[in-house]
């Protein structure tokens, strides 16, 4: 309840209004210059707490000095939700909190469980360091204008996660390999990183990476440094 908050998007204040009713320290990032303005004519609250910019390019630790923790929301605009979420895990040492609306198909894919179609690299990347829940959904007709699809409401808390044991690095291209080639068992996507010479017979290789969880991925990423390690 301490915590900053940061709301990315707000337009015309639709959603800062209640954070401010409600007592949050709201501070707002918003790239497009007539909201701004408007937030700055009609929110004198915000006085000295609107960044003009892009949330995905503007370094947010000039923004919020040191290492002190804040918490993300907003209507993300479902353009860019994706990088917004990759972004995040940038900051995630910062965000213990983050929850927020996005295209339903997209919110679905972020908190889906490992042996689902929806399940994919950033399913993987979040749920490695946060718990994330999808909390419902909202139709198109409450918008004016009616968006072309339904959106979905997420939250995410940081999880107890220090660390995964592995490079992070050598985590994110496993998952990632797998992924792109998701209908191709790990013993054939994970081909180019392992070598044509690896020992495929454990039964985690013939698998499809949809079916792994955040442990097995760690698993595979130590196989994979052990192996290097060696060759």
């Amino acid at each position: 309840r301490g915590l900053p908050v940061l709301e990315i998007g707000p337009g015309m204040g639709v959603l800062t209004q209640f954070l401010l009713q409600k007592g949050y320290d709201t501070h707002v990032i918003e790239l497009d210059s007539e909201s701004v303005t408007y937030l700055r004519e009609h929110f004198p609250a915000l006085e000295g707490r609107i960044i003009e910019g892009d949330f995905l390019r503007i370094p947010i630790e000039e923004y919020f000095a040191g290492d002190f923790p804040f918490c993300l929301i907003g209507n993300y605009p479902y353009n860019i939700s994706s990088q917004i979420f990759f972004r995040v895990l940038d900051y995630r040492e910062r965000i213990p909190f983050c929850s927020g609306m996005l295209q339903r198909e997209v919110a679905k894919r972020l908190a889906s469980p490992p042996g689902n179609k929806d399940y994919g690299i950033l399913s993987v990347l979040l749920q490695a360091w946060y718990d994330v829940e999808y909390l419902f959904t909202v139709d198109e007709h409450v918008f004016n204008p009616p968006p072309k699809v339904k959106s979905g409401v997420i939250r995410l808390r940081r999880n107890a996660r220090q660390s995964l044991g592995c490079s992070e690095t050598l985590f994110k291209q496993v998952v990632k390999t797998g992924f792109n080639q998701r209908r191709k068992t790990l013993r054939n996507s994970l081909r180019g990183l392992f070598g044509s010479d690896y020992d495929y017979s454990d039964l985690i290789f013939s698998q499809r990476p949809e079916q792994l969880g955040v442990e097995e991925f760690i698993s595979l990423t130590l196989r994979l440094e052990a192996h290097q390690g060696q060759s």
